[in-house]
């Protein structure tokens, strides 16, 4: 027979041990004024580096002086103060549309700074027609096309445009005549990348985008208040196509026209998985990269981050997706050439893609100098001069 204190002390110790804690399986709330992780002030002690200027000139292959800028010259003014400052020799903007628009910007960035900019030209598809009414669409006009392909080798002959420029609604929001979704890898769209490939011209192509726009805006979304503030950057369900289909139709282009350059945007919406961004560089040999916009998604990840361009530099380029003030081009050259830790992506509080921290990579000498400036120089038609010109300029 158990004695009676021995059992009863038994039996209270196990109920306390075994009482199930109503906390569990239920979602704890969060005090409205906690800081996020990016406004958290960290306790660790860290290496600061002011990075001033760009070690090597620069140039940035990702600008908008027409969608951003709204050709605001005293914002362009400003700009060309702070690429002096930060050694920038030159910026390509990617807003000179084949449209009458195409003079407008040529006036506005040329008019005074002419050898600091080059022109990347991008198509009205959709012209003058409406949105619900993609059957008067000018892509879906007979005599699009060779339009098109004329236009470009007019601009090209004549010294404007440096190459062309493909939005991501290329494939996400314009359409058919039928109303369904145009596809990248239309044939109809060959002779435009053909032209291309003859005339020297890269195709710099925003296509998809990060993976958390594919999904649900929910609290399992590492983008969720960057995606709440702007919902129609939103990509989820039925009405787009997938992100792996759009990355599969781009890449089917790529590989039907070996002669052209293609330049994928952003670093081709893929800098989360940089062991499949890797393997398309691998299998397309005239695919390349540029950085744009991307320095968050490396920076969470310097060691294979820094690998990755380190093996790739004569395929990767410079980038900002700017105009942007003149802390953030700091922000990137320190990202680029220091190894501090944990810092912030952006001037912005909170940060603008996803609330992290980030880490240089100290890149090397020799891949900094392809990646600021040495791969434009060798691909941009109108690049080298501007750049040699900056140079003597600046080294009298």
């Amino acid at each position: 027979m158990i004695p009676l204190k021995p059992f009863f002390a038994v039996a209270l110790l196990a109920a306390v041990l075994f009482i199930p804690d109503p906390s569990l399986g239920q979602s704890i709330d969060v005090a409205p004024d906690v800081a996020s992780a990016s406004e958290r002030t960290p306790s660790a002690k860290l290496q600061v580096t002011d990075v001033l200027s760009a070690r090597f000139p620069v140039v940035d292959v990702h600008t908008h002086f027409y969608v951003k800028a709204k050709h605001d010259p005293e914002l362009l003014d400003r700009y060309v103060e702070w690429m002096n400052r930060n050694n920038i020799a030159v910026s390509v903007s990617l807003d000179a549309q084949l449209s009458p628009r195409l003079d407008s910007h040529e006036e506005y960035l040329w008019r005074k700074y002419r050898d600091r900019f080059v022109l990347f030209a991008n198509i009205d598809f959709q012209g003058s027609g409406k949105p619900d009414e993609p059957s008067t669409w000018a892509c879906n006009q007979d005599g699009f096309v060779p339009e098109v392909v004329a236009r470009l080798r007019v601009e090209h002959q004549r010294g404007r445009i440096s190459g062309l420029k493909f939005f991501k609604d290329f494939g996400l929001r314009w359409k058919n005549r039928d109303g369904s979704k145009i596809r990248i890898d239309d044939p109809r769209w060959d002779p435009i990348w053909e032209v291309c490939g003859r005339l020297h011209l890269p195709v710099l192509m925003h296509t998809a985008d990060p993976s958390a726009f594919f999904r649900p805006i929910d609290s399992h979304n590492e983008r969720e208040t960057e995606l709440r503030a702007h919902p129609d950057w939103s990509f989820f369900g039925e009405e787009f196509p997938s992100r792996p289909e759009l990355h599969a139709a781009r890449n089917r282009v790529i590989a039907r026209f070996p002669g052209t350059i293609f330049i994928a945007a952003h670093l081709g919406n893929d800098g989360e998985d940089l062991k499949q961004l890797a393997g398309w560089l691998d299998e397309y040999p005239n695919l390349m990269v540029e950085i744009s916009s991307r320095i968050n998604e490396l920076g969470r990840q310097p060691y294979r981050a820094n690998e990755f361009i380190e093996k790739y530099s004569d395929r990767v380029f410079f980038g900002t997706d700017g105009p942007f003030p003149e802390e953030r081009l700091r922000i990137y050259w320190r990202f680029l050439e220091t190894r501090d830790e944990y810092f912030l992506y952006s001037e912005k509080s909170p940060p603008p893609q996803g609330d992290w921290r980030i880490y240089g990579l100290g890149l090397s000498p020799s891949t900094l100098e392809k990646v600021y400036s040495g791969n434009a120089v060798r691909v941009i038609p109108g690049v080298a001069a501007r750049v040699e010109k900056y140079r003597s300029l600046s080294n009298p």
